[in-house]
């Protein structure tokens, strides 16, 4: 099982709200998760994203892949990624 470490949505329309989840690689964008390991909220000027960053680097050093966006949210709240 590949585990990846995406967004999936939430929110309505025009009014996006993300959750940064563990999920496996299989599963649909919105389906099935492992584990929530933050929230990202692009509507907010500035500090939109939330992580826990126990959590994520647990999920990193058990061999999970962050996607490009995940990435680029984690470089920016400064978790170790």
């Amino acid at each position: 099982m590949a585990v990846v470490i995406r967004l999936t949505r939430r929110g309505a329309k025009k009014k996006p709200f993300y959750r940064i989840v563990a999920a496996d690689s299989r599963m649909p964008r919105d389906g099935r998760f492992l584990e929530i390991l933050g929230t990202y909220d692009p509507m907010l000027e500035e500090n939109g994203c939330k992580v826990d960053a126990e959590k994520a680097a647990a999920w990193i050093k058990k061999g999970a892949k962050p996607s490009k966006t995940v990435d680029s949210l984690f470089k920016k709240a400064g978790v170790g990624a």
